[in-house]
């Protein structure tokens, strides 16, 4: 992450600390974090799935709803514990994402779709499943069977919330692995080899359609995970809930780079910090508003991303 980048995210503390109490700029922090995670764990989804297929994949905010009504359903219908569903669900929204490809996608590559018809096709996909969600669950709020209440006290006189808590060392745990096994192993640089030059990786003999595939059930197992996380840190879901959450996570994955799978990751930790950080000073209805007011801020003065890359690195 570049100098102006740190800079700036050190001088945003240092105003808060003189503008507010210490301890509540600390645990803001913190909770700005766990939200961080969450949009992170989308975010990078979203940014591989661009980097390697050139699709803006506006069905990916469904996909954590999907997971979520799924868990939900294992877990009222069949009785079966929280982790064991999240994880079932997580599983079958991969699944779903890896068909998508061989029954949607990659017919429309053989073709020749453009952009357009693409963004035309992934935001149908979005209706159809958000559809399904209501026909299925119906259009009322939903809760999971989770205490959200429950509390964890911190070092410093912080607290966060037990089911908040295990997100975010959950999240953080994938988030690094998945940021280590793109930069260090063999296949993360056959993936990062693809999303540069697609056709020059094919000539050095790495199977892109292999790739593309699992790219897509990555990006759909991690949709899934934030869907689940989230889900159970709110307690409540509604058929909307994915698309809300998608906004953030567009606005992240732009904010790090556009295609960049570590400036999404940045970029998801400095839209949730920002967003809660906005709730010292603002009615909360303005988060979202406030982190694409950093976006734009951001872009205008690096067009780039955080990272200033346009490639996945």
């Amino acid at each position: 992450m570049s100098l102006w980048t740190l800079g700036a995210a050190a001088a945003t503390i240092v105003l808060l600390v003189i503008l507010a109490d210490g301890h509540r700029v600390a645990q803001t922090t913190l909770n700005g974090v766990a939200s961080g995670v969450a949009i992170a764990l989308g975010a990078v989804g979203l940014a591989l799935i661009f980097s390697v297929l050139r699709v803006v994949n506006f069905a990916h905010g469904d996909l954590l709803t999907l997971t979520a009504y799924i868990t939900l359903a294992l877990m009222t219908g069949a009785s079966i514990p929280l982790v064991v569903a999240a994880v079932i669900a997580i599983v079958v929204t991969a699944s779903l994402t890896g068909a998508m490809e061989i029954t949607v996608w990659r017919p429309l590559r053989k073709r020749g779709a453009g952009v357009l018809q693409k963004l035309l096709v992934g935001i149908g996909l979005a209706f159809l499943i958000r559809g399904v969600v209501q026909v299925v669950f119906g259009a009322e709020p939903r809760r999971l069977d989770v205490d959200v209440s429950r509390s964890v006290p911190l070092p410093g006189g912080l607290t966060l919330g037990y089911i908040q808590l295990w997100s975010l060392v959950i999240g953080l745990i994938i988030l690094i692995s998945l940021a280590c096994w793109l930069k260090f192993s063999h296949s993360g640089r056959e993936l990062r080899a693809i999303a540069d030059n697609d056709m020059l990786a094919e000539t050095t003999g790495i199977n892109t359609k292999r790739w593309m595939l699992t790219t897509w059930i990555i990006g759909g197992a991690a949709a899934g995970l934030a869907g689940v996380l989230t889900a159970g840190s709110v307690g409540a879901i509604t058929p909307n809930f994915g698309f809300m959450l998608l906004l953030a996570m567009f606005a992240a994955t732009i904010l790090g780079g556009v295609s960049s799978a570590f400036g999404a990751i940045a970029g998801g930790l400095v839209i949730g910090l920002v967003q809660e950080w906005s709730t010292m000073f603002f009615d909360s209805s303005w988060k979202l508003a406030v982190g694409f007011g950093v976006l734009i801020l951001t872009l205008i003065v690096r067009p780039t991303g955080l990272l200033g890359k346009a490639k996945l690195s």
